[in-house]
């Protein structure tokens, strides 16, 4: 009896010991084509044991609440070895606008730039309460056809505004930002309003703190409007208000993830705005909406109260008319913050009076020579460049899987809403198409460890590379869209400023980019301000918003 009670206790061990294995040899053997590997049967049964063991450990490690605002304790490094961080103080020369007047059409002031709107409000020609009731009345009138607001934060804006009147009257200045209104993505965090990041799981969601961003241009002066529509979680233009619209062309999609910010300013509806960019996100919609946008050095904009998908992506910049615009916006959001912790404190320097005939401009000859639906405005670009005495220098992008180096910020995004895939909730979102968020998180669980960290590792070679080919350049223009650039620069957190160049016969705008040394956002600003001084592609605006 005795014996019989020992056999089925040994039994009832071992069967819940088979339980307790949730993997299987068969389970390996597929899992092999996921990977790309192969193992033979002995290899299989010799790995159980630990496998079994990390499913445990991702199991407990599941348990702990990880908000999307908890970085990795992993952080991206885009210096180059034997790179010297610049020095000194912040150093901003900016145009003379004391010409500016008052239109006789109000509605004009819609496209004035922030140079010529901070004229005004220093010599209180007009109040910033009258601006930004303006720039609100405009965000009302315009947002049915553009679906680019997400919330309107009118009375954050009209409090910050009537403080910046009773200090100028006060005699305080602070800036060429005071009293402007601006708009933000709605991925940055706000007091007192929600914060959607353009979402269904999370339209309702509210963080009750103010992103750095945010905080350092009201520091500065600036009167927060709006907060525009994004991307569902930063991809494309569609959220869960819609599609939002570029202005040339309402019928079309005005492109992502920031496109809000990009569609808001081309219309006329805020002076600037805020966007963000992982990976064309700044760029891309500039380009549809014919604005001028900055997708500044990683690690130059504290990223604290921004929706975080790639860790080691992730960039802040601005979305302006102007060139001189960007380095005004610019010159308030850098610098640390005491939180996020991969700020680098490096001064930046702008004077628009450069000689171009001493700047060392490569430029992608094998992408211009393409065929590309930008080649021919791209091509009077360049003949632009030439008549204000540039020397162009054929150069070539150093030669790496870039394309497939986009597991990282694939990895990186599936852990950043890893609790939204595993709680299902992203069956909420609107894009439920193969090519969305959705899938791709899911897809994204089955990329190795070891595959992304020998990604991270061919990214520290291409910047060594890109670090060899700026010690023969200044900057670089390269094609918008085409080639390898616009992910390469994105993975090794180079600057980039995109400018509106005209438009195709079918009236979209197209663009050019200019890509600086880490850092260097002053110089390749007053290249595309030279470039504009030269040209009147940014004054156009779309006809349907002239009003």
């Amino acid at each position: 009896m005795k014996k019989r009670i020992i056999l089925c206790l040994i039994c009832l061990i071992n069967s819940s010991f088979l339980i307790s294995q949730n993997i299987n040899k068969e389970n390996i053997l597929n899992a092999e084509k996921l990977l790309g590997l192969e193992f033979n049967d002995a290899e299989r049964d010799s790995m159980l044991d630990y496998l079994n063991e990390q499913l445990s450990n991702y199991q407990q490690i599941r348990k702990f609440k990880l908000e999307n605002s908890i970085p990795p304790a992993i952080i991206f490094n885009p210096i180059p070895v034997n790179f010297n961080l610049p020095k000194g103080e912040n150093n901003i020369t900016i145009s003379d606008y004391s010409n500016t007047t008052l239109p006789d059409d109000t509605n004009d002031l819609a496209f004035y730039s922030i140079g010529q709107l901070a004229h005004l409000i220093k010599t209180r020609q007009i109040s910033s309460t009258e601006l930004t009731k303006f720039f609100l009345d405009r965000l009302k009138k315009f947002d049915d056809e553009l679906h680019c607001v997400i919330t309107i934060t009118e009375e954050r804006a009209l409090r910050q505004a009537a403080l910046m009147d009773y200090e100028i009257q006060a005699g305080k200045y602070r800036g060429l930002l005071h009293g402007i209104p601006f708009g933000v993505k709605d991925l940055l965090s706000t007091k007192d309003y929600k914060t959607t990041w353009g979402s269904v799981p999370f339209k309702d969601q509210m963080i009750n703190e103010d992103a750095t961003v945010i905080s350092k241009l009201e520091d500065a002066g600036a009167v927060l409007c709006a907060k525009f529509s994004m991307g569902e979680l930063a991809w494309g233009d569609v959220w869960f208000g819609g599609k939002t619209r570029t202005p040339w062309d309402t019928s079309k999609g005005s492109s992502g993830s920031s496109a809000g910010s990009a569609s808001a300013v081309s219309a006329g509806l805020i002076p600037f705005s805020i966007g963000t960019e992982t990976y064309g996100s700044i760029i891309s919609p500039s380009t549809v909406c014919g604005v001028t946008g900055l997708r500044p050095t990683y690690g130059r904009v504290s990223r604290t109260g921004a929706m975080a998908l790639s860790w080691s992506m992730d960039k802040i910049g601005p979305i302006c008319r102007t060139a001189e615009d960007l380095a005004i916006v610019f010159s308030a959001i850098i610098g640390a913050d005491n939180k996020d912790q991969t700020i680098y404190n490096v001064p930046f320097i702008y004077n628009p009076d450069i000689d171009l005939k001493k700047l060392k401009i490569g430029y992608l000859k094998n992408d211009f020579d393409k065929q590309y639906d930008f080649h021919k405005n791209d091509s009077i670009a360049i003949s632009v460049l030439l008549k204000l005495g540039v020397e162009l220098i054929p150069i070539k992008l150093p030669e790496f899987p870039v394309n497939d180096l986009a597991i990282i910020l694939s990895a990186e995004a599936a852990a950043a809403f890893d609790e939204l895939t595993r709680s299902n909730k992203d069956d909420l979102m609107v894009r439920q198409i193969k090519n969305a968020w959705p899938n791709s998180f899911r897809a994204s669980r089955f990329i190795p460890a070891v595959e992304y960290i020998n990604a991270n590792r061919i990214r520290y070679l291409l910047i060594q590379e890109m670090n060899e080919l700026f010690r023969n350049i200044d900057l670089y223009i390269a094609p918008s869209w085409e080639g390898d650039n616009l992910l390469l620069t994105n993975l090794t957190g180079h600057p980039a400023v995109v400018i509106p160049t005209g438009f195709m016969d079918d009236n979209t705008p197209t663009s050019i980019t200019f890509i600086g040394n880490l850092f260097d956002e002053g110089q390749i600003i007053a290249l595309a301000k030279a470039f504009q001084d030269a040209t009147d592609f940014h004054k156009k605006h779309p006809p349907l918003f002239i009003k």
